[in-house]
Order: C-alpha cells, then sequence, then structure tokens
C-alpha cells in the first residue's frame, strides 16, 4: 500500500511540473547544441605522419554581437600540448570551409597513447578567443586501416591547462606608395613571472625576416619590475610591395637580465605564410593600407612557434 502511494505521489508531482512547464511557456531542457565539425584522419606509415584535415564546420553558434562567428579551429596531439596547429579564420561564418591539412609526426608505436583534440575558437581582436567546442578522438580507438572521414558534435571545450606566458599587443601599418612597414609595441599584459621576487624587467625584440633570415633587428626600452608594460614604441621597415608577401616580423618579449642571458618569455611570428590569428592580422593590415591595424597576440614557446610555421602540406 505504502509502496502504491508513493508511486502516485511522484506521478502527481511529475503531472504539476509538467502542467507549470506548459503554463510558462518554458519548452523542457535541452542539450545546448555547438555545432559540428567535419575532419579526416590517415595515417603516413612510411614517414610516421599522422595527417589531420579540417575540412569545415557547421551550425555553430553565434558568439558575436551581430548575430555571428569569427571561427577557426586549433588541434593538438596530447599529451604534448606546446606543438599547436590553427587553421585561417573565416569572418562572419557559421559555416565554415576550412580544407586545410596538418600533420603530427609521431611514430604508430607511441600513436595509441596520445589523443587529438581539435577545439574550434571564436576570434577576438582585442578580447579573449571564446572556445565554442571541441572534439576530442583517442588514437587508441581510431582503425588506421583505411583513412577515416567524419562529422561529429562539438562537444564543451575543457580550458587549456597549458601554462600562459601573456600576450603583447601590437599594430601593423603598411603604407604601399611608400613601401614602408610599421610596427608598433603596444603594451604586453599577464606576463611570466621570470624573476626570483615574482616579476620581470620586459623588452621587446622585433627580427624583420624575409624567407626565414633575419634582416633586421630592432628593440624597445626595458620595463622595470612589470608584468603589464606599456611602450607605445614604433619601428619601420622598407618592403617593396612586391616582397610584402614574402616577409615576416618576429616578436620576442625576453625579461632582462643584468648577469645572466636575458631569458624568453614569449614569441609570436606574423606573416602572410602564417596560419591562425597572426595571418589574419596580416591580411587586414593589407586589406587597409595606411591605416594602422592592432591586435592582441598570446605569446607562444618557440616549439609552437616551429610547428605553426611548418605544419601545413
Amino acid at each position: 500500500m505504502c509502496v502504491l502511494v508513493s508511486a502516485q505521489l511522484v506521478q502527481l508531482f511529475k503531472d504539476e511540473e509538467n502542467q507549470e512547464t506548459a503554463l510558462s511557456g518554458k519548452a523542457p531542457q535541452e542539450t545546448e547544441k555547438m555545432g559540428r565539425l567535419h575532419f579526416t584522419l590517415d595515417n603516413n606509415f612510411t614517414d610516421n605522419m599522422l595527417v589531420v584535415g579540417i575540412l569545415q564546420a557547421a551550425e555553430l553558434p553565434a558568439m558575436d554581437v551581430g548575430g555571428s562567428s569569427d571561427p577557426y579551429v586549433k588541434l593538438y596531439l596530447l599529451p604534448d600540448k606546446k606543438k599547436k596547429f590553427e587553421t585561417k579564420v573565416l569572418r562572419k561564418n557559421l559555416d565554415p570551409n576550412f580544407n586545410e591539412t596538418f600533420s603530427f609526426k609521431v611514430p604508430y608505436t607511441e600513436l595509441g597513447g596520445r589523443t587529438l583534440v581539435m577545439t574550434v575558437y571564436d576570434f577576438g581582436r582585442f578580447s579573449k578567443h571564446d572556445a565554442i567546442g571541441a572534439v576530442k578522438i583517442p588514437m587508441s580507438t581510431a582503425d588506421f586501416s583505411q583513412s577515416l572521414e567524419e562529422w561529429r558534435d562539438l562537444q564543451k571545450a575543457e580550458k587549456e591547462e597549458s601554462e600562459k606566458l601573456g600576450d603583447v599587443c601590437l599594430s601593423l601599418r603598411y603604407v604601399p606608395t611608400a613601401g614602408r612597414l610599421t610596427v608598433m609595441i603596444l603594451e604586453a599584459k599577464n606576463l611570466k613571472k621570470m624573476d626570483v621576487g615574482g616579476l620581470s624587467d620586459p623588452y621587446v625584440k622585433i627580427h624583420f625576416m624575409q624567407n626565414g633570415k633575419r634582416l633586421k633587428k630592432k628593440k624597445t626600452t626595458i620595463k622595470k619590475n612589470s608584468l603589464n608594460p606599456y611602450y607605445n614604441e614604433s619601428f619601420s621597415f622598407e618592403v617593396p610591395c612586391e616582397q610584402i608577401e614574402k616577409v615576416q616580423i618576429a616578436v620576442t618579449v625576453l625579461d632582462y637580465d643584468k648577469i645572466g642571458k636575458n631569458d624568453a618569455i614569449g614569441k609570436v611570428v606574423l606573416g602572410a605564410s602564417n596560419t591562425g590569428t597572426e595571418q589574419r592580422h596580416w591580411s587586414d593590415m593589407l586589406a587597409n593600407p595606411r591605416r594602422p591595424i592592432a591586435q592582441w597576440h598570446s605569446l607562444r614557446h618557440q616549439e609552437e612557434v616551429n610547428s605553426l610555421l611548418f605544419s601545413k602540406k
């Protein structure tokens, strides 16, 4: 009898909840849709390469006030978080086509212990890039007897646990008629603590490069005991129009040391041949001649910079 009464009470409460929901006009709660990702996976046994193709994304949620998003995809192979690859940023697109390929060099015997993480981000020029969603694939579950092509739903992205090095804000300005490229180092924030006292003495070094070779070097003043330094210092380089697609600007934030070696905190490289947010900044500069285009960049480890520069087939 008690069991029957309890069951009746439970059903009564459910009926009341359903009635309240109907009266309030609220639909039953659904799982939040984050969109889908279309990708390919292949293993080149001869060269010990895992080849990942980021084809497209679909049905992404609008992250911007204007009702759209500026998506790009970042991918890495756990447990190594320093080697990260990025696609180009596609503006105002909830169904972007990337069609980009990236290769991870890893022996097949070690592949089973790795996990591929592909995270879709919404690009922000002056703010933190928001993670839209991610796809995680343990390599132990992948069948490499043939190439894999698949759509997967994006899941909630975990916060990156990789050590943050800080961010640098700089502007790029190119004047085609004068053949002049101006780099202005504006400020940096949240820099990694390099000194025993919990601070750093940061300065910025700028290398002007062509075809990977360093041609010129310039640097800012040193800001003592600061993890959030302001610079507002500009540097100009002569670059004829026919050369602008071949040059790169390497920006390195270092901690000055009066006695020992100056330690690099982090680095970012900008140019037409780059990928991700760095390439986006360069493209925006070229699309707006004579105008300074400012953007924040997250500092990267040297290994990550190298992986971004040499990732694409």
